[in-house]
Parts: structure tokens; C-alpha cells; sequence
């Protein structure tokens, strides 16, 4: 069993940063596929960013070039920098993860069958 634990959310001015992280527990943390979601009100949860095991990552096209995800297996710990944020970027940010490594599906950023979700860190963006 993993627990996900996310800090780092808060208000920012469009443009500005911020730094997610995501704390993983209970399970071999080298192991796990893990990921960044989103969601804002009335809009449909998507997936914004994800790292393997290898450390090979995925992003979605919203975020490509903005948004860098990182893994510190000696830490237990995932990370989202985000740069240059936007007033669209406002939403829930959810850390999850799936045992074993990614699968097709969540590398590809489909929510199907992750494992395990983390409670949530709000990110407010002003412009």
C-alpha cells in the first residue's frame, strides 16, 4: 500500500512558479510510476505529467516546455516545477502512482488504472 502526500500549492501571479512535491510511503519507492493530475471546476480531470521508473517522462501538450517532473528516489520524493504559469493552469493538483512501473495507458496520461491518489494541492493562478 502507498500514501501520497503533496505540498507546495498555493497563489501565484500568471507568470510566476511554483515547486509541487509529492511525498510516497509504504512501498519501494524506486518501483512506482508516478504522476501529476489536475482539476478545475468544470473541467474534466487530465492528466499534466508522469515519470517512470527510468526516469522517462510524458507531458501533456498544455504543459510541454512550462512543467518539468522529477523523481528523488533517495528522498521518496516526485516533484512538479511548473514555470510560467497561467491563469488555465488554475486547478487541484493530484499526485498518484502505480506499483510495478507505468502502464501504456498512464504513461500515455489516462487516469485508468493508477493505483493510488495523493488528497490534493490547490494551485491558484492570477492574471
Amino acid at each position: 500500500q502507498v500514501q501520497l502526500v503533496e505540498s507546495g500549492g498555493g497563489s501565484v501571479q500568471a507568470g510566476g512558479s511554483l515547486r509541487l512535491s509529492c511525498v510516497a510511503s509504504g512501498d519501494t519507492f524506486s518501483s512506482l510510476c508516478l504522476g501529476w493530475f489536475r482539476q478545475a471546476p468544470g473541467k474534466r480531470r487530465e492528466g499534466v505529467a508522469v515519470i517512470s521508473t527510468q526516469k522517462r517522462t510524458n507531458y501533456a501538450k498544455s504543459v510541454k516546455g512550462r512543467f518539468t517532473i522529477s523523481r528523488d528516489n533517495d528522498k521518496n520524493t516526485a516533484y512538479l516545477e511548473m514555470n510560467s504559469l497561467e491563469s488555465e493552469d488554475t486547478a487541484m493538483f493530484y499526485c498518484v502512482a502505480r506499483r510495478g512501473g507505468c502502464s501504456v495507458s498512464l504513461y500515455a496520461l489516462e487516469a485508468a488504472d493508477v493505483e493510488y491518489w495523493g488528497q490534493g494541492t490547490q494551485v491558484t493562478v492570477s492574471s
